[in-house]
């Protein structure tokens, strides 16, 4: 096979297959070159004194059940951490939010005021979105899931507005939810997961086999997009004898001609926050060291019972 022309690959771990919720070609406009092209980064080219990267998380477990209706305690976080010229990792700003989410028109009275005198936060859950505990369960994922994005949100673009002329913000995923974000200078989108494809046939090929130290053109992403931004696949490790998307990052930018000239330059200083190595965490090959460190100083702070504790559900012994 491989004497034949196919690349061999090692065993990838689940977290290296990005998400399963999207599977769309999105589809794409190219906005340099006039067919998708593989450029090489400028090796060398200095990154900014001040950057800051934004990160979130979202913790949540079901902790009781009333009847059949799950009772989920959520955790959900966002920091940004600032370096400088010493080239610390410094807080800048966080935000958090604690909740129970459940049905609570599904409820006993008696269970229902035990939640409200907890002190947190109720989030409801449409009544026909719990009719099922699994209906329910993935009601409550989403509801987390969109706490945790509108606190980014609201995070970042506090910090945009008020971004110094020589720094630079990094967000851990899509820039495009945003006006704030997607349109200013000196933003910018890192995106793990591939879920959704922008290009097809041939290009889909040359996009997703781009060498490390390579980007490609940039293209104006199509589809899911609610605010207009410039993208463009990067790759940060070889994926020859790993995976098709060990190392493949997705940037956005600002949609103007000054992210196409830049693309080469940012992509350089962008490839270098690959070290030190974000491990142990499994999307080492695709997690850029700053944002590890934000996620970590996020979990450090998160309740110790949200947190997933190695062991076994079997039943123990006495022995």
């Amino acid at each position: 096979m491989v004497a034949a022309g196919a690349v061999p690959v090692s065993h990838v771990p689940e977290a290296s297959l990005g998400r399963t919720d999207i599977e769309e070609v999105a589809g794409a406009e190219l906005v340099e070159d006039t067919a998708l092209a593989v450029h090489a980064v400028e090796q060398g080219a200095p990154a900014p004194l001040i950057i800051r990267f934004l990160d979130g998380i979202q913790l949540w477990k079901v902790v009781y059940y009333d009847g059949v209706v799950p009772i989920v305690r959520a955790h959900v976080a966002a920091a940004i951490r600032r370096r400088g010229a010493d080239r610390r990792l410094r807080t800048a700003g966080q935000a958090g939010r604690d909740c129970f989410v459940t049905c609570v028109a599904a409820l006993r009275p008696a269970v229902r005021a035990a939640l409200e005198a907890s002190g947190l936060e109720l989030v409801d859950l449409p009544r026909d979105e719990a009719a099922q505990p699994g209906r329910a369960l993935e009601a409550a994922r989403r509801a987390v899931e969109r706490a945790r994005v509108a606190l980014e949100k609201e995070l970042g673009e506090g910090c945009a507005v008020r971004l110094g002329t020589d720094e630079w913000l990094v967000v851990d995923g899509l820039l495009s939810e945003s006006s704030v974000l997607a349109g200013h200078p000196r933003t910018l989108g890192v995106i793990k997961s591939h879920g959704a494809q922008y290009f097809a046939g041939p290009e889909l090929e040359r996009a997703l086999t781009v060498p490390a130290g390579h980007r490609t053109s940039v293209f104006r992403p199509r589809g899911r997009a609610r605010h207009e931004v410039y993208s463009w696949y990067q790759r940060l490790w070889p994926w020859e004898g790993n995976d098709l998307l060990f190392g493949l990052l997705r940037v956005e930018a600002r949609a103007h001609e000054h992210t196409v000239r830049a693309a080469s330059r940012i992509g350089a200083w962008l490839g270098r926050e690959r070290a030190p190595l974000a491990t142990p965490d499994a999307r080492w090959d695709r997690l850029l060291y700053p944002i590890h460190d934000v996620e970590t100083y996020l979990k450090a702070r998160a309740p110790r019972e949200l947190l997933p504790v190695p062991g076994t559900r079997l039943p123990q012994t006495g022995t």
